[in-house]
């Protein structure tokens, strides 16, 4: 079982390696796959003109 655990771990910190020293070659900023809610129209999580009372303390 701890055979397996370590194997896991040492694939996943390749794997994390890896991607690190793509994104630091690349020197890109992050982000998202289908560019969220901006991709839409919209700015804010609730479109609203205001923050309602809760969001504001």
């Amino acid at each position: 079982m701890l055979k397996i655990f370590i194997a896991t771990l040492v694939f996943f910190l390749l794997v994390f390696i890896a991607m690190s020293l793509g994104y630091i070659i690349k020197r890109k900023e992050l982000q998202g796959s289908c560019g969220g809610l901006s991709n839409i129209g919209i700015e804010k999580v609730c479109d609203c003109p205001q923050p309602c009372e809760l969001r504001k303390m």
